[in-house]
């Protein structure tokens, strides 16, 4: 069977799915057809939700209606080979496609390290986005009394709140002195860290494991390098995800010393006519410029807009910069939020900042019902005045709150501008105008700042 498409896009989940109908939106003349391989796609970040709060996997898929309804042909099949130089493709049941441009969307893959013994025992489970997988994870944990958890970022830590509300004995084992350190300074995640412990997580932060132990071919302990033993019915691997990148390496495209697929700004590879997207793609940090392995579905969606934006003619208005980093999680009902870099990192890479934060409220007065406390700590660059990063902890509103701060970082504000903006304020809906907390972080800041030159001139 043969087929012909303007547009072919290798991926269905979000990212794949955004760049074929912000493509089709743009280029409406032309054709789109996304092939993948789950007839559902699962919504990556409502994976840890699924063994907790939601009933189940069927509740966390991604609807295909908006895709047909975008004018986009979906295909259910899997890319096996790709020829560059005839542009087409070739899947798994026999279809050969021609394409003159072509999205790769290929996502991720859990990353299990090679040197764990014992990893290919039953009832160790990595976090695929794969709905079949974790529906039969999900069951298969339900008759699972203790389970450990191996690796403190947000899946682990997710995955541990949520696996916590069935009544699991869960331990959670991070190699770093904390719990989501790379995307938070100490004084948040130790706050954390804390709410994990309320909820009966047993955390063992700073400690390695050795191997995975087990009897009749089923898991029972994990061993840490300490010598300490921890029992467990079941093991997770939330180690990390590596780009899915086997098709795109094989049909001889570039990849970069992470192994993902080199970019450049408009999201095009070497070859001009394919572009790629999400977890599989190239990613360099806003501030630093330093090439990095994060994967944010956020970052995954405005890069394949981007690239939908651009499959046809460049637009300099257009174009990718770098990833902000804006994290957000809610761990015991309380927001953990942050974006671009920490205080820690600045300071690694070599940025003179002054940070200063200020607790406050999202509703106004106090007494308002549902009103939470809200904590807003900004990092600045200390000789320029740009807002270098972020970090908000508080009520539902602290996960928009640090969308506002991506953008103040994006479009390079300084305190000085941020302190002039004029922000609307409601008593139901946001911190009171005379202490909203966004605005008296950056006031902190910038009295630090003024104490400082006021040091330094009396210096000389």
């Amino acid at each position: 069977m043969e087929k012909s498409v303007d547009v072919l896009v290798i991926g269905g989940s979000a990212a794949g799915i955004a760049a074929a109908t912000t493509g089709k939106a743009f280029y409406a003349a032309k054709s789109f057809l996304i092939v993948r391989k789950e007839a559902e796609a699962v919504v990556p970040c409502g994976i840890p939700y699924v063994f907790g709060t939601l009933q189940g996997i069927e509740q966390n898929v991604i609807p295909n209606a908006h895709i047909e309804g975008a004018g986009v042909e979906l295909l259910i099949d899997e890319v096996v080979s790709l020829d560059r130089s005839t542009k087409t493709a070739t899947t798994a049941n026999g279809v050969t496609i021609t394409f003159d441009k072509l999205v790769i969307a290929t996502g991720s893959l859990p990353r299990v390290p090679g040197w764990l013994k014992g990893r290919d025992l039953q009832n160790v489970f990595t976090i695929p986005k794969d709905r079949n997988y974790l529906a039969d994870v999900r069951q298969r944990l339900e008759s699972c009394e203790r389970i450990v958890i191996i690796g403190g970022g947000f899946i682990g830590v997710e995955m541990a709140d949520e696996l916590s509300k069935k009544g699991k004995h869960i331990t959670l084992v991070e190699v770093l002195p904390h719990v989501l350190s790379l995307a938070f300074d100490s004084d948040l995640s130790l706050q954390a860290e804390g709410i994990l412990k309320n909820r009966g997580i047993v955390l063992r932060t700073g400690e390695k494991v050795h191997e995975l132990a087990g009897e009749e071919g089923k898991v029972s302990r994990v061993l840490l390098e300490s010598g300490d033993s921890v029992p467990a019915d079941a093991v997770i691997l939330a180690t990390g995800y590596a780009p899915n990148v086997t098709l795109a390496e094989k049909a001889g495209i570039k990849l970069n010393e992470l192994g993902a697929i080199r970019v450049d700004e408009y999201m095009r590879t070497e070859d001009k006519d394919i572009f790629a997207v999400g977890d599989c793609a190239e990613k360099f940090s806003f501030i630093t410029r330093i090439v990095k392995g994060l994967m944010l579905a956020s970052t995954a969606v405005s890069e394949a807009r981007i690239a939908g934006m651009n499959l046809f003619g460049l637009s300099r208005l257009r174009t990718f910069g770098g990833t902000i980093s804006i994290f957000s999680t809610a761990i015991g009902g309380i927001t953990f939020a942050a974006a671009g870099v920490t205080e820690c990192l600045a300071k690694e890479r070599g940025f003179d900042v002054v940070s200063a934060g200020f607790e406050g409220i999202d509703k106004h007065p106090k007494s308002m019902p549902g009103t939470a406390t809200q904590f807003v700590k900004l990092i600045v660059n200390r000789e320029s005045g740009l807002v270098l990063g972020g970090a908000v902890t508080g009520g539902n509103s602290a996960g928009e709150l640090i969308n506002v701060i991506g953008v103040i970082i994006e479009t390079k504000m300084t305190i000085n501008e941020l302190l002039t903006l004029q922000f609307g304020t409601h008593p139901l809906l946001t911190g009171p105008p005379t202490g909203y907390p966004l605005l008296k972080a950056a006031e902190a800041v910038e009295i630090k700042l003024r104490h400082l030159d006021r040091c330094i001139e009396k210096q000389s």
